[in-house]
C-alpha cells in the first residue's frame, strides 16, 4: 500500500465514522428537524467518501470499508450519555460537532503533508468538510 493510499484510507475511515454516527443519531433523536439535518450531513459524508475511494481505486488499490475504534467509542459514549441526560438532542449535537472537529483536523493535517498528486483532491473536498463542520458548530450554538 502506498503512502497516498494509506493517507486516503485513514480519511475515508474517519469520514465514515462521522457518516455512520449521523445515520445512527438520526434514528435516535425525536426532533424532526435534527433527523433531517443528520440525514443531510450523512449524505455529505458519503459524497466525500466516494471521492476519496475513487482515487484509491484509480490507483488500483482497495479503499477502506470500515471505520475506526475511536469513532465507534464516541457513538457508544453519546448513546450512554443521551440515556442519562434530559436533552438527548444536545448530547448528540455536541458529540457530532466533536466528530466534525476530528474530520476537519484530519483533512487539514493531510493537506499539509499531501504530495502534488493528492493535494488537488483534498483541496476540492475541503469546502464540503468545512461546511459540515461549520454547520454543526452553528447548530451546537443554538441548542
Amino acid at each position: 500500500m502506498t503512502q497516498q493510499t494509506a493517507q486516503l484510507n485513514e480519511l475515508i475511515e474517519i469520514t465514515r465514522d462521522g457518516q455512520r454516527f449521523y445515520e445512527h443519531a438520526s434514528r435516535e433523536v425525536k426532533d424532526q428537524h435534527l433527523k433531517s439535518l443528520f440525514g443531510e450531513m450523512s449524505r455529505a459524508k458519503v459524497e466525500v467518501i466516494q471521492a476519496l475511494s475513487a482515487r484509491v481505486a484509480a490507483n488500483h488499490e482497495q479503499p477502506a470499508t470500515g471505520g475506526t475504534l475511536l469513532g465507534k467509542l464516541r457513538q457508544v459514549y453519546a448513546d450512554t450519555k443521551a440515556t442519562l441526560v434530559s436533552d438527548e438532542a444536545a448530547t448528540y449535537v455536541a458529540q457530532l460537532e466533536e466528530a466534525e472537529d476530528r474530520i476537519l483536523h484530519a483533512f487539514e493535517d493531510a493537506l499539509q503533508s499531501a504530495d502534488a498528486q493528492l493535494k488537488p483532491l483534498l483541496v476540492s473536498e475541503m469546502p464540503k468538510v468545512r461546511a459540515c463542520h461549520d454547520r454543526m458548530r452553528g447548530v451546537k450554538r443554538t441548542i
